[in-house]
């Protein structure tokens, strides 16, 4: 990666999409299912593991994607909720490379994360040299966010549907930030999916 540093990513697309009926990870943007874009997004760095940790739908979505460099983990717990995702890809991660310095977690179903946007991120975590660096948006953090092996312990504790964003709260740690417009925008209705259809022709 950059300098050597050893940096992981993560994308949880292991979610059931309750709320919209039918797998989210491939709802149409911009051509392309929006799993493939995050994918599409992360390939273009070297990352020192890439892990994609599927659940619902799982052979589905597999079909209808090309997982390029990432190796595919099957979240037998995913109804557990996103924390057992990143339990199980950060466990993968270090399965791959046990001296992994840093570890990115991106989700499904940001359609406005970009090259950009996961760059200044890594940009500020090396930098600042901080535990954590989170996306900002809202005037609240959360992901797409990056985190340090002195925070893996955490990571590996979190239960239920709690993402990252609760270290903030129950550890304490010091992290930075970085501003993410639309950052806020996700997908979880057929409204959402119908929003998506105007803003991504902006």
């Amino acid at each position: 990666m950059r300098n050597n540093v050893k940096i992981g990513v993560v994308i949880l697309a292991a979610g059931s999409s309750s709320r919209l009926g039918y797998p989210k990870q491939l709802v149409d943007f911009k051509g392309k299912p929006m799993l493939q874009h995050i994918i599409d997004v992360a390939d273009s760095f070297e990352f020192g593991t890439e892990v994609l940790v599927l659940g619902a739908a799982a052979k589905e979505i597999k079909d209808k994607i090309e997982p390029k460099k990432f190796e595919i983990l099957f979240n037998q717990n995913w109804q557990e909720g996103m924390a057992s995702s990143i339990r199980a890809g950060l466990e993968k991660s270090l399965e791959k490379e046990k001296d992994l310095e840093h570890l990115l977690i991106l989700l499904s179903d940001q359609p406005f994360v970009s090259k950009q946007r996961i760059d200044a991120l890594i940009k500020e975590q090396l930098a600042s040299n901080s535990e954590a660096t989170f996306s900002e948006y809202d005037e609240d953090v959360g992901v797409p966010a990056i985190f340090s092996s002195s925070v893996f312990p955490y990571l590996k504790e979190l239960k239920g549907d709690h993402g990252a964003k609760k270290l903030v709260y129950d550890k304490k740690i010091q992290f930075r930030t970085v501003k993410f417009e639309k950052g806020n925008f996700d997908v979880d209705t057929k409204e959402d999916v119908e929003l998506l259809k105007k803003l991504e022709k902006e």
